[in-house]
């Protein structure tokens, strides 16, 4: 059975504060050769699991799935954000980095999603470091600064060929679903973005279950890889 091992990251890129972090590596990981190499997912939580009490950044998500006994076929990382503070890019580069060094990683294989702030999150990442992941897919969120990063053409083409799938609920009044659609709408008006959005009819703000229960997203990350990843 795959173990979420609690791991503390303080290295001297995290503006000051240690990142706790949930870590869980396929049980064949330990089983294979040093030179195979692994896809790796970077879950971000929401809001209400910030703190200090790493175990709760397992309520929803991958780290959900794993605690309940199943086996995913990636090394997952689950950082747990402080007590008011957000998800920084920064911070989060710079614990990829160190997983990426200290692990067997496929480096373009490496895929990020998370949930409400975590969703805010993964498009921040995706936005400012879309060279470093092969797909993500932020779900309840939203972002800003689309528009500006790609009239500057600033990582346009790495952007707007990385995999996005999004989701939402179509009655979430925590996060509006027009939040979701204004980030789409912005990747399409720069060009053909490689972009979806699901929106659940019936939903509210836990459009997450569904979706991390659903296999086929797993199958969708596994089943791009970034080419040139500038690592």
């Amino acid at each position: 059975m795959s173990v979420l091992q609690q791991i503390r990251f303080e290295a001297r890129f995290t503006k000051g504060f240690p990142l706790n972090y949930l870590l869980c590596l396929p049980k064949a990981y330990g089983e294979s050769d040093d030179s195979k190499l692994w896809p790796l997912i970077l879950y971000l939580h929401g809001a209400g699991e910030r703190g200090t009490n790493l175990s709760i950044v397992a309520s929803h998500g991958p780290p959900k799935l794993v605690a309940a006994g199943q086996a995913l076929p990636f090394i997952l990382v689950a950082p747990q954000c402080p007590f008011q503070q957000r998800w920084d890019d920064d911070v989060l580069i710079a614990l990829l980095d160190d997983v990426v060094f200290r692990y067997r990683v496929d480096k373009t294989r490496v895929y990020v999603t998370g949930l409400s702030m975590g969703g805010f999150g993964t498009w921040s990442l995706a936005v400012n470091y879309p060279e470093r992941f092969a797909a993500a897919a932020p779900i309840c969120g939203g972002g800003n600064g689309i528009d500006v990063l790609l009239a500057e053409g600033a990582r346009k083409d790495a952007l707007l060929s990385l995999p996005i799938w999004a989701f939402h609920g179509a009655n979430d009044d925590v996060v509006p679903v027009s939040e979701s659609e204004r980030m789409m709408a912005a990747l399409k008006r720069a060009g053909p973005a490689n972009a979806r959005l699901t929106v659940y009819p019936e939903a509210d703000h836990d459009s997450f279950t569904r979706t991390y229960e659903n296999p086929k997203l797993f199958e969708w990350f596994l089943a791009h890889q970034r080419k040139q990843q500038g690592c």
